[in-house]
């Protein structure tokens, strides 16, 4: 079959051997496909599921942990889109925006406000947008019938409570809509999460039941999953270092996360599967490290390997897996940057402005 503007296509499910036709299509169809594909491809190469983009942080500092970091309990309101468990009556007032070039033409942006609800609760509310740049549409024959900007749209709200002076459990729901020109779909998803903190020992323990959901109205006849998910994450800061080393677990789900090779990609060869239990196992893991010599600064260091190996499929880079990040905390409001480099061809860059509004009126 010929994949077309008609066709949803960033929510094929698809598995490597897939990709690999598809980026072996003439370049009218590889050109369009690539540009979306390969950022949501990352998530995809285990055959899990469609609307991977809910993977994608809105928080810089969580993106330079790697990614994924459900157990950071900050004053930074972004941290709450990881676990809704870490929304906290704390951050009242506070909004975030959040800025992201992705891969290709792709650009995520969005905004997020947090209101306190008495001494233990909270909620807040936000809006993210993707944009996957503009591309080609053609009939089934391959002749071109125009340009589309493909796009998705999360609309979410979150509620936390405190259960203990320790503990702390939130749940996170977001409507989601896709457009893919004559197309569209709506889906809903939630996140549930739970908290434990131990500031004696500075230690954070965190468990998220993530993207439980799915579609109210479908682009066609086939049913695409929510990449539902089970989390767990553990931080520790030692005593007299002001660093704090993480650990998440993630895709808990499914033991069996192969990844694919094909050299430099030039070889007409099928993928060939690469799984052991080392690699299964580290491809559950992400690592991060912050350094917070003060209240006003912090750098993080980030490893996925999951990351580095899904794009072993394509022109890799050293810097594959690793991501970076770092903020500063100004008297009224805080900034972050954060950067990764997947493969040699992309470069990716988060920016967040957090500010209390207190501090702006008071």
């Amino acid at each position: 079959m010929k994949y077309n503007s008609h066709y949803p296509i960033a929510h094929i499910p698809l598995n490597a051997t897939g990709f690999l036709r598809l980026i072996r299509m003439p370049s009218l169809v590889s050109a369009m496909l690539l540009n979306l594909l390969i950022p949501l491809f990352v998530s995809a190469q285990d055959g899990s599921s469609a609307y991977n983009y809910l993977n994608v942080t809105s928080s810089a500092r969580i993106y330079g942990l790697g990614g994924v970091n459900i157990t950071a309990v900050e004053d930074d309101l972004g941290v709450a889109d990881q676990n809704p468990a870490l929304l906290g009556w704390e951050m009242d007032n506070q909004v975030i925006l959040d800025y992201m070039h992705y891969l290709g033409e792709s650009n995520f942006a969005g905004a997020k406000y947090a209101r306190a609800i008495g001494e233990r609760g909270a909620w807040a509310a936000g809006l993210r947008y993707f944009g996957y740049g503009k591309m080609k549409a053609t009939d089934e024959t391959g002749v071109v019938t125009g340009t589309f900007s493909p796009s998705d749209i999360n609309f979410n709200g979150t509620f936390s409570y405190d259960i203990t002076d320790r503990l702390r459990g939130g749940i996170n729901l977001k409507f989601l809509y896709s457009s893919y020109e004559a197309y569209s779909a709506l889906a809903i998803a939630a996140d549930l999460g739970i908290n434990y903190f131990d500031p004696d020992n500075d230690v954070s323990l965190s468990a998220v039941l993530a993207n439980v959901g799915g579609q109210v109205k479908r682009f066609h006849e086939s049913y695409n999953r929510l990449p539902t998910d089970l989390r767990l994450g553990i931080a520790k800061v030692f005593h007299g270092l002001p660093i704090r080393f993480s650990i998440t677990a993630w895709n808990l789900f499914k033991w069996k996360l192969p990844y694919y090779e094909t050299g430099d990609g030039s070889s007409s060869e099928q993928f060939k599967e690469k799984e052991n239990f080392t690699s299964n196992l580290f491809r559950h893991l992400i690592f991060g490290v912050d350094f917070i010599p003060s209240e006003r600064f912090f750098v993080a260091l980030g490893y996925n390997y999951k990351t580095r190996t899904d794009m072993s499929t394509y022109s890799r880079s050293f810097l594959s897996g690793f991501s970076l990040a770092a903020g500063l905390n100004l008297r009224r409001f805080n900034v972050a940057i954060a950067f990764a480099q997947p493969h040699s061809g992309a470069t990716t860059l988060m920016l967040n402005l957090n500010l209390n509004i207190n501090d702006i009126i008071y």
